[in-house]
């Protein structure tokens, strides 16, 4: 009996050790790529580094769902891998003056380009564009946890956009799991 208590105790510390473990980095520097504005510019990278394209974070003044993104979940190595492997990422606050260059070169305000040229209403929104600067799909929201915006992210990549709504991609992974 007491053999089975053991057990069952260094299980237990060796999956807390396991979850510990997780490298936390701050999302702001390890998350999101350093962007001077210029999604051409993202794009042009993008391809050069073989990456799948870009994906675009809208996040709002005061936002604590973008908070608890970048807290709980941006700020993990593996999803700051993942994501840093596959896509350029560009943070663009939606209530900002700044401007960028968009896709097709036109200079705007960043609170512009996220109203009026992506329909942009709640926050936090995911935009990924693919290499041609088209937009392959659109998340809005925070995710459950780290598990489903890693998912998000392979959706993306293995290009399942184009066959099935990620809400059954996502039950299909987790009944695979």
């Amino acid at each position: 009996m007491h053999n089975v208590a053991l057990i069952a105790v260094l299980l237990a510390a060796s999956v807390v050790g396991i979850a510990a473990a997780e490298e936390i980095r701050p999302a702001d520097t390890h998350f999101f790529h350093e962007s001077f504005g210029d999604l051409t510019e993202e794009l042009e990278t993008a391809r050069e580094d073989g990456k799948f394209g870009v994906m675009v974070m809208f996040e709002a003044n005061d936002c604590p769902w973008c908070v608890r993104m970048m807290k709980n979940i941006m700020n993990r190595a593996s999803v700051q891998n993942y994501y840093r492997e596959h896509f350029q990422i560009v943070l663009i606050n939606v209530d900002g003056d700044t401007l960028l260059t968009d896709f097709q070169g036109n200079q705007v305000p960043e609170k512009e380009f996220a109203l009026k040229h992506n329909r942009i209403r709640a926050t936090p929104t995911f935009l990924f564009f693919d290499l041609n600067g088209d937009l392959a799909t659109r998340y809005t929201g925070t995710t459950k946890n780290i598990e489903e915006f890693l998912w998000l992210g392979e959706y993306v990549v293995d290009e399942r956009y184009k066959d099935e709504k990620f809400i059954r991609y996502k039950r299909n992974r987790r009944q695979s799991s």
